[in-house]
């Protein structure tokens, strides 16, 4: 049988075949290591130098053309295959898979919205802001001098560059706290301000304490009478509210950011013992956040008098006090993924934030 009849036949067996199981025997019976094609390729060695050229190409051009009939076919079964499985194959998904397992809230959600219940009964409102920003919001009306370290590439996730209507080009960054809400937030309500946000924030860091995204909470408060007072009172009833501890020791020690002036860093009292960190009174102190008052430029970035108006602003990762308080050793589980953490660390959805029942 020549090449022309091989093929003829093998095309009219491959059309035929009704199920995926026919077609692989005769995929095997054509071009197996015994197959009638193989075979015919064999014969090529007893043949001339002529005869081998000429013949060589027409059993090379059959044997492609049959494979590619055989791929065709496959493809054509299988559809059918799958076709048949959806016409035939239902899942009821209103019915619970697992009915064992619950789900959870994850620890960052209950931490916000434990954060937003007690600002929201000291009268700060919420506002919100995009994840990317320009170098103005993030920098520029932050206080922040051209040449500070944290514009540098190796803090800084930056997006190429966008052209704007006047033809200049406008940098463009993932945003790196969540003070550039605060500037949007003024630029919209003017003075007086008493806000909140929170949301994610990105730096090109990563070990047990950082990842390149994680959360932050800032607060704001801009009022004609405002001050130092009022800043460490607001902040010593959060943390005694957040960790359910009264009379917490609190201290604030001097430190420095571009946006206040003055600025400090805020410490709890804690006790260490025998590797158990308890927030209360002790011997020892943790650092819990930063905050100052307003520095005047940044109040006249966003057109509001400093002459007129003055205010506090605050600010904390939410991952670090969610730690602190549910005692997560390893910022990076949160971001991980896993079922089994969460079914651990995570917390009752119907049991939300309430300052009136206490939880």
């Amino acid at each position: 049988m020549n090449a022309t009849e091989l093929k003829t036949e093998l095309t009219d067996k491959i059309e035929a075949a009704n199920d995926l199981g026919a077609l692989d025997n005769i995929r095997v019976e054509a071009l197996g290591k015994k197959g009638r094609v193989t075979e015919l390729m064999k014969s090529l060695g007893k043949m001339s130098p002529e005869e081998r050229k000429t013949e060589g190409v027409a059993l090379n051009k059959m044997k492609d053309e049959v494979a590619a009939k055989i791929e065709a076919r496959q493809k054509i079964l299988k559809k059918s295959v799958m076709d048949a499985r959806l016409k035939t194959e239902k899942m009821d998904m209103t019915l619970d898979i697992r009915p064992e397992r619950k789900g959870s809230i994850h620890p960052i959600t209950q931490t916000m919205d434990e954060m937003i219940a007690i600002f929201a009964d000291m009268g700060f409102s919420i506002h919100d802001g995009p994840d990317i920003e320009d170098d103005f919001h993030n920098f520029t009306a932050l206080n922040f001098p051209p040449n500070h370290p944290a514009r540098e590439m190796h803090d800084t996730f930056y997006l190429p560059d966008v052209v704007g209507k006047e033809g200049d080009e406008a940098k463009r960054l993932l945003r790196t706290h969540t003070s550039t809400c605060q500037i949007r937030a003024m630029l919209e309500h003017g003075a007086p301000l008493r806000k909140i946000v929170m949301g994610r924030t990105y730096r090109s860091d990563y070990d047990i304490t950082h990842t390149p995204m994680f959360h932050q909470l800032e607060g704001m408060v801009i009022d004609t009478q405002t001050n130092m007072g009022h800043l460490k009172g607001c902040l010593k009833t959060f943390c005694e509210k957040f960790f359910g501890v009264e009379d917490l020791p609190v201290r604030f020690r001097p430190s420095f950011f571009p946006f206040t002036e003055p600025s400090a860093e805020m410490d709890i009292g804690c006790s260490r013992s025998k590797g158990a960190l308890k927030i209360g009174a002790g011997d020892d102190w943790l650092e819990i956040l930063g905050c100052g008052m307003v520095h005047p430029n940044v109040l006249k970035a966003v057109g509001i008098d400093p002459d007129v108006y003055q205010g506090f602003a605050f600010g904390m990762g939410i991952e670090r006090v969610a730690m602190l308080k549910y005692g997560i050793p390893d910022l990076r589980t949160f971001f991980e993924g896993d079922t089994r953490w969460n079914a651990h660390y995570g917390h009752d959805p119907l049991n939300k934030p309430n300052l009136a029942t206490g939880s």
